[in-house]
């Protein structure tokens, strides 16, 4: 019986997405409350040719297919680092979780909305994982996390046009 709540727990463990208490340069998030409808929040995220135009760490972004659950792409870093990225999870107008390989590890993105009392609540999750996590957050966590409210601010100011 104590062996099987182990076994729950890890699993439990290693396969949530839930957000930790404290933010790191390893796993970082931002939320913002907009008066646009989920709807126009949902367009722009999936709309994966006009990332560049809000996401400030992106020079380019295409997508091979029709956006949903095991879509592909590539996004391309302002230093003009090309990067594929594979839509992992979906729930069509509520979330999506891309992942992008890294050597010997693997960076996630997880944006999510809802609506609450009439405002359109949304939010943008990092994380890193893997063996280089230390190493990618180290060089990148940083600069992502602060960069992450204007990027969210830029989707706000889209959207409540």
């Amino acid at each position: 019986m104590r062996l099987t709540a182990l076994i729950i727990s890890l699993i439990s463990a290693m396969t949530s997405f839930a957000q930790p208490k404290a933010q790191t340069d390893q796993h970082f998030w931002h939320t913002l409350e907009t008066s646009a409808p989920p709807e126009k929040i949902w367009s722009i995220w999936t709309d994966v040719v006009n990332w560049k135009n809000w996401d400030t760490g992106l020079k380019d972004a295409t997508i091979k297919s029709e956006f949903g659950s095991n879509a592909r792409g590539v996004i391309t870093s302002l230093e003009g680092r090309k990067s594929k990225f594979t839509i992992i999870g979906y729930s069509e107008g509520e979330t999506y979780t891309l992942k992008t390989k890294l050597p010997l590890g693997s960076l996630y993105v997880k944006r999510y909305l809802e609506t609450r009392e009439g405002t359109t609540v949304f939010t943008h999750e990092v994380w890193f994982k893997g063996l280089t996590k230390g190493m990618f957050a180290k060089a990148f966590g940083k600069d992502f996390r602060e960069m992450l409210p204007d990027v969210l601010q830029n989707i706000k100011n889209i959207a409540e046009k």
